[in-house]
């Protein structure tokens, strides 16, 4: 980088990040909506079966609300350093500040909060996104950061998940990232199946679905376990390291795939050993009197004992008509 007009070519303001993901609050907010729909509608269901009603509803919504998700989120592995930092390029001063990484399946992203906010005149309040997905290109990010003129720490972060960094982990992560994507989405169409099922009703083949859907999750936690296992450069602040964990994306679709799994197991164990006590949870066996007396309404009279029935006509015609029974 080059001096422009006797200053460091760094652009004015910091670009600090949005309190919260706009598309997991969107998602979020659907999928409450939904749920608060629900609860409006809950007293019109009677008897026993309304808890049981409301417990397939919350735990339908959690499943489908979780899996999609974990699609935008950037928390799968996280990791923090406090470390004394060089600020900017040419220059020696030296800043203290709080540096996190947090990767996703998309792109990685990199923090710098300075310890105080308020240093070298400036107020250090970073949170930069870097791409890897389909539609986007890592390496050309990167480049604008240069461009931009982002702080050290930033870029030396970004720098090691580019395509000629000689930690060579970029194809790793962007693959697996790729394939993990796939597989959750493949999990929500799963998912979305199996409340078909449950609703139609044909319990045993929602429940196969079910464990499909959670086959699916963990299947998207090994492929992400493989990036997350190959060897890493060292990210050092000094004396101080940067060092990486499983983040809170991960657990939850762990937590969720394991319900999934015991659902499903569930419904299928059901289904052959006590096929009653499934059919009481999905509200199956309310109803049986009223389509017995129902049935019972569309059965033919019974013939008459008596030897004559009498049947009157109309009282214009004054005669009465004696039918004999054959």
């Amino acid at each position: 980088m080059t001096l422009w007009n006797g200053s460091f070519p760094f652009y004015p303001g910091t670009n600090a990040c949005f309190p919260f993901d706009t598309t997991w609050a969107v998602i979020v907010s659907v999928f409450l909506s939904m749920l608060a729909t629900f609860i409006i509608i809950l007293p019109g269901i009677r008897g026993r079966g309304r808890l049981f009603w409301f417990l397939r509803v919350v735990m339908g919504l959690f499943v489908g609300a979780v899996v999609l998700t974990i699609q935008f989120t950037r928390d799968w592995e996280t990791g923090w350093v406090t470390a004394n930092t060089s600020y900017k390029s040419f220059s020696r001063a030296l800043v203290n500040t709080d540096i996190g990484l947090h990767i996703g399946l998309a792109g990685v992203n990199i923090t710098l909060v300075g310890n105080p906010v308020n240093q070298v005149n400036e107020t250090i309040n970073y949170n930069e996104h870097f791409a890897w997905s389909f539609d986007a290109d890592y390496d050309h990010s990167y480049g604008e950061g240069l461009e931009k003129g982002l702080p050290s720490p930033i870029l030396y972060v970004a720098e090691k998940f580019t395509t000629q960094s000689p930690c060579g982990v970029h194809r790793q992560y962007r693959i697996s990232g790729h394939y993990a994507s796939l597989t959750l989405w493949m999990a929500f169409c799963t998912w979305l199946i199996s409340i078909l099922l449950f609703s139609m009703p044909i319990l045993l083949y929602g429940g196969y679905m079910l464990l499909l859907t959670a086959t699916l999750m963990l299947f998207s936690l090994l492929f992400f376990f493989t990036a997350r296992n190959t060897p890493k450069c060292p990210i050092q602040f000094g004396p101080a390291s940067l060092k990486t964990e499983y983040g809170g994306s991960f657990w939850l679709t762990l937590a969720t795939g394991l319900l999934c799994l015991l659902l499903g197991l569930g419904v299928i164990i059901l289904n052959s050993v006590q096929p009653e006590k499934l059919k009481l949870v999905f509200n199956l066996d309310e109803g049986k009197g009223e389509e017995k007396v129902r049935d019972k309404s569309y059965l033919p009279a019974e013939p008459s004992s008596s030897v004559q029935d009498v049947l009157m006509v109309p009282v214009g015609e004054l005669c009465e008509v004696t039918a004999t029974q054959l």
